[in-house]
């Protein structure tokens, strides 16, 4: 099923090493440490929602051919999906015990249980209150399992033969995923005002966390590499879209509390973060300068660096890892790089390892 794959957009990859970080810089650093990239780093997870749209967008760029002509086996695909992520998942969740006994005090013992139960089959994400439970990043998970689930029905769409036309359904659907921002703003069910990163309340966490409301991200994605198709990969125009794609996006952030949190924290990017993938998709000077081999390096490993960067610092930090090698006066930066390089030793010697284990055991089985 790979074997016919398009081919690599290694700036794209490039692309997630700086997702990634970012995310990790949200998690743990002061943003005001960044300077001018400040309002980037505060808005960190925005790069959740790049990450989700730009999931459709590969999946599509790479499967959506072979399954207009009915070529995609259905099992192939979900079987491929779980050994490329669930290895990593697992170690998430064996690195995160101990989290139990804090989840166990946090909750209610029939939700505990639940979470204990649900969080290994990737479907905490569904209840908000333990959406986040074990490890804060998985949460993704159960929205990208859940859109992987279905996905092989959305890659049969026809090609588009319009691109007016095209870009009209596209924007009915950023339109789409606006809609739960919005009407949380406009009823504001749990009484905060204004919201922002810090703001907690129980239909926040469900906008935030809950697979739904990630939907149309991740179809924007699937309808965008449909519009890629339509683009050529030469000449200006990807490059003026990468460059505004990235202008803008900073330029939006830079606003800070002027734009509501529950439009930006998924919904309102999608139109930019489509012009950067569209712009990186490219042959250009943009996409040159971020498929340098270091970044795609990192950027391979981004998925690794996400999943497992909560369990990696816990680890660093509380067993004094930087003490007793005296390298704690360079806290947080050398911690970044070591998470950085704990992202690749999981990437080569855990993920990869165990992705060909599984992928030549289910070869047996079938």
């Amino acid at each position: 099923m790979d074997s016919s794959k398009p081919a690599r957009l290694n700036a794209l990859t490039g692309l997630r090493c700086f997702a990634a970080l970012n995310i990790v810089f949200f998690h743990f650093s002061n943003p005001q440490w960044f300077g001018f990239m400040a309002p980037v780093v505060n808005a960190g997870f925005a790069s959740v929602s790049f990450f989700i749209l730009l999931s459709g967008f590969v999946l599509a760029y790479n499967y959506a051919a072979k399954a207009r002509e009915g070529q995609l086996d259905r099992t192939r695909f979900w079987e491929a999906r779980f050994t490329r992520l669930y290895p990593i998942y697992l170690l998430s969740l064996i690195l995160s015990w101990r989290m139990i006994p804090l989840e166990y005090a946090a909750h209610t013992h029939a939700m505990f249980w639940t979470g204990m139960v649900l969080s290994p089959l990737l479907l905490q994400g569904w209840i908000p209150s333990i959406a986040t439970f074990l490890n804060t990043p998985a949460w993704t998970m159960s929205a990208e399992s859940a859109f992987y689930v279905v996905f092989p029905w959305m890659a049969r769409w026809k090609r588009p033969v319009s691109i007016p036309t095209h870009l009209l359904k596209m924007a009915g659907v950023w339109c789409l995923g606006m809609v739960p921002g919005v009407l949380y703003i406009v009823f504001n069910p749990d009484g905060i005002a204004p919201t922002d990163r810090w703001s907690w309340g129980p239909w926040l966490q469900a906008l935030k966390y809950t697979p739904l409301p990630h939907l149309a991200s991740f179809v924007f994605g699937v309808l965008l590499a449909s519009l890629d198709e339509l683009v050529g990969r030469s000449g200006r125009l990807r490059f003026i879209l990468g460059v505004f794609g990235f202008a803008a996006t900073f330029g939006l952030l830079e606003l800070g509390p002027l734009v509501p949190y529950p439009v930006v924290h998924d919904g309102l990017l999608m139109p930019l973060f489509g012009c950067i993938i569209l712009g990186l998709a490219g042959n250009n000077p943009l996409s040159w300068a971020l498929s340098r081999p270091p970044l795609v390096f990192v950027g391979e490993a981004s998925y690794c660096l996400y999943l497992l960067h909560f369990n990696f610092w816990n680890l660093i930090h509380d067993y004094h890892v930087l003490d007793h090698l005296g390298l704690a006066r360079f806290d947080p930066w050398i911690s970044y790089v070591i998470l950085i390089a704990m992202a690749l030793a999981a990437l080569h010697f855990v993920e990869k390892p165990a992705q060909r284990l599984l992928r030549s055991w289910m070869h047996v089985w079938r």
